[in-house]
């Protein structure tokens, strides 16, 4: 028995004692891994992330200079409440702005190897530096201040209205007025409804986007439930005059960014919502993308906006302005002027 095998069992020994359940669960993920099975928790963190040399040292000192803080991001593969995480909050335009501009990001592996150097100078391995701030769930989220002590942890998944809160908390330096817990009660976020907002207009399923035989151009909404951006686009900016008229000159059809439905994309290749997704390089949630008759795309847009930029949007589209002003910002300083000359009001927030 070699060395690394011996070692190997030794690790997770050390690991059953106090995690036995979470172990089991890392090791299973592990052993399908080697199988060459596809882990189903497992999912790739934004290249964004710090690439740090776990020197958390060094991490507060780049991140005070830099006007930021630090946040230790602890995870394991095959954790799917990490995948729910990164996929369904970090979709979002408004968090990741903040944890971008705000935050340094680093992540930890609660089983990893790799070694780490923590705030007292010692050096050991992420598991058990893990071990050393009481990590028990994942994913947790430990958020630092310029002296390193925590300002505030998350144990667990936090949905988006709740975790944007957190990260004004922290950003905010808002430990020095109360607790999070108050901070939260008089913030009073509201949560999304949960649902994808369809409508019998749209196109239904099952989604051959190939066939269309209307000539007009294909707008894909791409959502998911969990999304106040959402919820306000359908809610409000789909309700304001002019924007019904404006969906009329469109095949339209939403899907749920991160399911496995079926789909035939416009140039006839069968996937789900979810590769397409991918493959299309979606970053944000909701994503409006727009393809002309032939089914080539020809403009999208990507997180929050207000009426005035969708309802331009889907005119730039609607009437092929593209093909005369590549430049979308030019075309919408234009058709703001238009409007202004005509007595309309615009207002970009409205």
């Amino acid at each position: 028995m070699t060395s690394r095998i011996l070692k190997n069992i030794v690790s997770l020994l050390s690991m059953f004692t106090m995690y036995s359940s979470a172990s089991l669960y890392a090791q299973e993920a592990d052993n399908q891994l080697s199988a060459g099975m596809v882990n189903p928790g497992y999912v790739e963190k934004p290249s964004w992330f710090k690439d740090s040399f776990l020197d958390i040292r060094d991490d507060i000192s780049e991140a005070t200079e830099t006007g930021k803080r630090v946040l230790l991001y602890f995870y394991q593969d095959g954790c799917p409440y990490c995948e729910r995480l990164v996929k369904e909050n970090m979709s979002q335009k408004d968090i990741v702005d903040s944890l971008q501009n705000k935050f340094d990001v680093i992540a930890i592996n609660m089983w990893g190897d790799r070694e780490v150097v923590g705030l007292d100078g010692k050096e050991t391995t992420e598991k058990n530096f893990a071990v050393a701030n009481k990590i028990m769930f994942t994913p947790t989220l430990q958020f630092l201040d310029e002296q390193g002590k925590h300002v505030l942890r998350l144990n667990g998944y936090v949905p988006p209205h709740k975790f944007i809160v957190a990260l004004d908390y922290v950003s905010l330096k808002k430990e020095k007025d109360g607790s999070f817990r108050d901070y939260m009660a008089k913030v009073n976020p509201s949560a999304g409804s949960g649902e994808l907002h369809t409508n019998s207009s749209f196109i239904q399923a099952p989604y051959d986007l190939s066939a269309r035989k209307s000539g007009k151009p294909l707008l894909v909404f791409f959502e998911q439930k969990n999304c106040p951006p959402c919820d306000e686009l359908h809610e409000d900016v789909l309700k304001q005059q002019g924007s019904a008229e404006l969906l009329k000159k469109f095949d339209v059809v939403l899907l749920d960014t991160w399911s496995k439905t079926p789909v035939i994309t416009p140039q006839g290749k069968n996937t789900t919502a979810e590769n397409w997704g991918k493959q299309l390089n979606l970053t944000y949630v909701p994503s409006m993308m727009f393809f002309d008759e032939n089914g080539e795309e020809v403009f999208r847009t990507e997180g929050w906006l207000r009426t005035f930029h969708v309802q331009s949007s889907m005119e730039y589209v609607s009437g092929k302005a593209y093909l005369q002003e590549k430049e979308f910002q030019r075309f919408v300083e234009a058709r703001a002027s238009r409007l202004r000359e005509q007595g309309i009001e615009v207002d970009l927030l409205k």
